[in-house]
Order: structure tokens, then sequence, then C-alpha cells
């Protein structure tokens, strides 16, 4: 059914759009004041390939439920793996941009990249088209997760927000 195709490609965009609520109050202020690598993208790059990252995973979980006939027992560990990850997806944004954390916005990043090794995982005997869906999202989550590491890195006094 194309409700469903619909509502699982657009569940992702919604921690989305919460994060950019979040962001674009902090990229042209305290983002702007860290020290990043230079082979970082620049900024407009990013809401494009979450937009794009968020439809395929989401269009890719859609798969997975289709091909597990619903919520059944079968799915719960695929689904559930790809819950997790998206919970972690979402919670780097405020973990990042809210609250300053540095480090702990790589602790999440390393687990958000593990679950998404893992969702993979469950997912290719179920479907392969939507863990190859995945593989973008995988890519861009290594640049992340580097990206990440070197500002944790490289701003050790900008680590937290001041109260």
């Amino acid at each position: 059914m194309w409700t469903h195709a619909l509502g699982f490609t657009a569940l992702p965009h919604l921690g989305g759009f919460l994060g950019w609520l979040i962001t674009r109050k902090e990229v042209p202020t305290w983002y702007e004041t860290l020290k990043k690598p230079s082979w970082r993208p620049p900024n407009k790059i990013f809401p494009v390939a979450w937009t794009t990252l968020y439809t395929s995973m989401g269009y890719a979980s859609y798969l997975v439920w289709r091909d597990l006939d619903g919520f059944s027992n079968k799915a719960v560990i695929p689904l559930g793996l790809y819950g997790a990850q998206l919970a972690l997806n979402w919670a780097w944004t405020p973990i990042f941009f809210g609250a300053h954390n540095l480090k702990l916005a790589l602790l999440d990043i390393v687990g958000l990249y593990g679950l998404v090794l893992g969702t993979m995982y469950s997912w290719y005997p179920i479907n392969k088209t939507a863990t190859a869906l995945m593989l973008p999202y995988l890519a861009w989550l290594t640049l992340a997760s580097s990206l990440t590491y070197c500002i944790w890195r490289d701003n050790p006094e900008k680590g937290k927000k001041k109260e």
C-alpha cells in the first residue's frame, strides 16, 4: 500500500525536522566558532544529504516491513535495530548542537554506526534492495563520525554548553 510506503518514508524526517530547529540557531553562532577539518563538506550540503538519506532509509524500512508481512515476530529484530539506530540518529543533533556535548555526540555516533551495521546485517536476508539503500547512509556516517571525532579532538574547551 502506498500509504504505508509514504508513512515509513516520512518517519525519519520527523527527527530531521526537529534537529533542524536546533541547528538553524547553532550553526551560524556556536558551530562557526569551532575548529573544523579542511575536508568537511560545506554547511549547505548537510540538509540535502540528510533529506536524501532519510528518504532512502525510510523507504528501505518500508521494504523490510512489507517483506516481513508487517509487525510480526520476525520483524522484531530487524525493525527494532532500525528503530534503535533512528533514535540514536535523532539524538545526535540535540547532543552536539543543543548541549554542545562533543564527547557524548561522539559516543552516540559510534553507537549509531554499529546499529546501522547491525540493521543492514539483519536486513540482508530479508531484502537486498533495502540493505543497498542503507549504503549511502553508512558512507555518510563514516564521514560524519570522522568529522565528529575531529571536532571533539580539536575543541576541548567547547565541549559543553555553559549553563
